[in-house]
């Protein structure tokens, strides 16, 4: 097991061709959409956050409910400040579409804020 972790200075945002590629990896598990948020990206099926995508690397909450799944899967840390999350491989589109159904199945949809 591998542990990604930002260093100081190594800072590269994510390209908008990557978010698009992850997009497609994931075509027919729900509506996917995308959102750029502080520099970097939230990946959303059916409205609920499932990916956060920072330096052109997909991560996933460590959940119970993939836990096992993704036993053997890097670590790292999205952000500076974030907690541990599971570096999801993307590139295995039928994997990635079977942990983002399990994430998207106990996530809920945020509330909208008013202003």
């Amino acid at each position: 097991m591998i542990k990604l972790m930002q260093k100081k200075g190594d800072k590269m945002a994510t390209t908008e061709n990557y978010i698009k590629y992850i997009c497609e990896q994931l075509e027919g598990i729900g509506e996917i959409r995308y959102k750029k948020m502080f520099g970097e990206y939230m990946v959303y099926v059916n409205d609920k956050p499932v990916i956060i995508v920072c330096e052109n690397t997909a991560f996933v909450k460590e959940l119970d409910i993939i836990k096992e799944d993704m036993k053997n899967a890097d670590v790292g840390f999205p952000y500076k400040g974030a907690k541990e999350h599971y570096i999801l491989d993307i590139d295995n589109s039928e994997f990635s579409k079977e942990i983002l159904s399990k994430i998207e199945s106990v996530t809920i949809v945020p509330k909208k804020k008013t202003k």
